[in-house]
């Protein structure tokens, strides 16, 4: 969705044809992208929207059914990226529509020179509008960073932000935390409070079905260690350590990988474990509660 004639449409044609598009339609009707297009075997369909008044209704409709929005602008129309924070971002709020948002600058080939960098125009948009998972340019004439546009709109629905991280506090959520706590705990096979060396092989390979080298193992540590001298003990990595890496991949944009770790351990896309994990006597325990019995539990005090 956006500003008429930033190029939705012929974006959404180079993607699927990987060439530009002499004539495209007004609206472009539904495209489907195969599951073997992104590396996540999940197939995408991308839907195209009409700015145009009359057709206003129909927009809210698909924003409101959207997994992601993908919001342009053009990158050689400065008044179409004013748009986006006087009309199109309060409008999406007004609306509820409550997943994230991609904002796309097309046009990339037609931009000014002179104008100043994506991240200088977008820091202060992004800084009032959380919602916005990223922020990316392209070019459908010269297919540049098309295919990344709808990989990050994918991502951003496979792999999302807002479960995991506070970015007002730049912090991990309480229930990330928590859930990570009782991996760590779930990890932490001799209970000295660190993760060894043979214990962080361990959960590479539950999580990612590949070990570790002891050069990588060294490497992680050093980078903890470097940030934050009491996140490595001389046990190995310690519970604080493991929850600054990753709020660091999490901060980097590899999403991925905490939510690959999240629901190899059991949990869903709301961070809540599946209900056959837990033992029927947690079932309606509180987060809190269950992972103190979890804590106990491999303590051997109960």
């Amino acid at each position: 969705m956006g500003e008429a004639g930033t190029g939705k449409s012929s974006l959404i044609v180079a993607v699927a044809t990987e060439s530009f598009p002499e004539n495209v339609p007004h609206v472009m009707p539904p495209t489907r992208l195969p599951a073997d297009y992104y590396p996540d075997r999940v197939p995408l369909t991308i839907i195209d929207t009409s700015s145009r008044p009359e057709n206003k209704a129909k927009l809210i409709a698909e924003c409101k059914a959207a997994d992601a929005i993908v919001l342009t602008y053009a990158c050689d129309r400065p008044s179409t990226l004013d748009r986006l924070s006087t009309y199109w971002l309060p409008e999406l709020r007004r609306l509820e529509a409550k997943v994230p948002v991609i904002v796309v600058g097309c046009k990339l080939d037609l931009r000014d020179e002179q104008q100043v960098s994506l991240e200088q125009v977008m820091s202060p948009i992004m800084q009032q509008y959380r919602e916005i998972e990223t922020c990316i340019e392209c070019s459908a004439l010269r297919q540049i960073q098309v295919q990344e546009v709808f990989y990050y709109a994918q991502k951003a629905v496979l792999h999302p932000t807002a479960p995991l991280f506070d970015q007002e506090t730049q912090s991990l959520k309480p229930h990330c935390v928590r859930a990570l706590k009782r991996i760590f705990i779930l990890c932490d096979h001799d209970r000295d409070g660190a993760l060894s060396d043979s214990e962080l092989n361990d959960f590479q390979v539950r999580c990612f079905n590949a070990p570790l080298q002891q050069t990588e193992i060294a490497g992680v540590k050093k980078v903890v260690q470097e940030k934050l001298p009491e996140g490595v003990s001389d046990f190995g990595l310690t519970l604080t350590g493991f929850l600054f890496l990753h709020a660091l991949f999490i901060e980097k944009g590899r999403l991925e990988t905490t939510w690959t770790v999240l629901r190899k351990f059991g949990y869903d896309n709301d961070i809540k474990l599946r209900d056959d994990l837990l033992p029927t006597i947690f079932k309606r325990a509180s987060d809190q509660v269950l992972l103190t019995l979890v804590a106990l539990s491999l303590l051997n005090l109960v």
